[in-house]
């Protein structure tokens, strides 16, 4: 198995420099970061621009990656395919062809995004909604050889305070959306950050979901205890912060506490033996490029154990 990284957490970085950076630090594969330039959403980034990319820039990309002993494991690009806003909604879908485009000039098989969702339907509507619009993408990225694959983070509040911003983070709603895009390219980057502090067992989904695990995060979570008697699992109310909850934040791997061993073990007893991608966001290790490199050592080092790198 092998320990890469979403480079989303450094993006002033050029890829080459980042390459260069990565394999002198043991990293064997890189989850490219493909945001638009525009974008203004936080934890995004972009080492290519998806949107000019071709076949000379393609052709530039896949010689640095391999001249480091280094693979592409994904693209990323994680916005709201749901958004309620029409205008917002087209945008960020046709950016997302323009990363399935990038991802087959590159070579690579697999595009990350999210799902989304919208505050003003209820969730089965969401669902159905969600089924219409991926079935028109998965045909897109099929046509040119790549695979679909949505994260599990439950984006809590992204469009609204108390309400689900991605509807892809729990079984129940997997199961729904793979009944409603059946497609054997449409699964899962498997992130069991999330899956900790909403109290689902992230060894189970992996036995329950193996066939629909095409690639996985490693981002730990630390429950905060004096922050779960304050705030509940319902978070902070009267003083909210986007994505501070107050009861838990997310940590680098070995720094929270997930069990990386068993589910590195799990993952490899079903037959998944692909990339684990640490997704950098831990507060106490970021606010500086030193700072996030150092955390991903930390990361590196801790997961190496578990996997031998290979």
């Amino acid at each position: 198995m092998k320990i890469g990284f979403l480079t989303a957490c450094l993006p002033k970085l050029k890829l080459e420099e980042l390459a260069n950076w990565a394999s002198g630090e043991g990293f064997q594969a890189l989850e490219l970061a493909a945001w638009p330039a525009k974008s203004s959403r936080d934890y995004q980034g972009r080492q290519i621009n998806a949107a000019t990319l071709n076949e000379d820039g393609a052709k530039k990309i896949k010689d640095i990656i391999e001249k480091k002993g280094l693979c592409i494991s994904s693209l990323a690009y994680y916005d709201n395919n749901l958004h309620p806003n029409l205008n917002k909604r087209t945008r960020f879908q046709n950016h997302l062809k323009k990363v399935i485009d990038a991802a087959a000039l590159l070579e690579v098989n697999l595009v990350g995004t999210f799902v989304g969702g919208r505050a003003d339907k209820d969730p089965d509507k969401n669902i159905k909604e969600i089924g219409e619009i991926f079935r028109s993408i998965l045909s897109y990225a099929e046509d040119k050889g790549v695979r679909i694959m949505i994260e599990n983070c439950p984006m809590e509040g992204w469009m609204k305070f108390g309400v689900p911003g991605n509807y892809a983070y729990s079984p129940e709603l997997w199961n729904a959306l793979f009944n409603e895009v059946p497609s054997k390219n449409f699964g899962l980057n498997l992130d069991p950050s999330h899956l900790l502090w909403l109290g689902i067992d992230y060894i189970r989904v992996i036995k329950d979901f193996s066939s629909k695990i095409f690639h996985t995060h490693a981002k730990d979570t630390e429950i905060l205890e004096d922050g779960k008697y304050q705030y509940g699992i319902f978070s902070r109310q009267l003083e909210h912060i986007p994505w501070k909850s107050g009861w838990w934040r997310y940590r680098i791997p070995g720094l929270g506490q997930i069990d990386w061993k068993a589910f590195i073990q799990t993952l490899q007893y079903n037959g998944y033996d692909q990339v684990i991608s640490i997704e950098h966001e831990d507060p106490i290790w970021e606010g500086s490029e030193e700072k996030v490199k150092e955390g991903l050592k930390i990361g590196y080092k801790h997961l190496f154990q578990f996997t031998g790198g290979s």
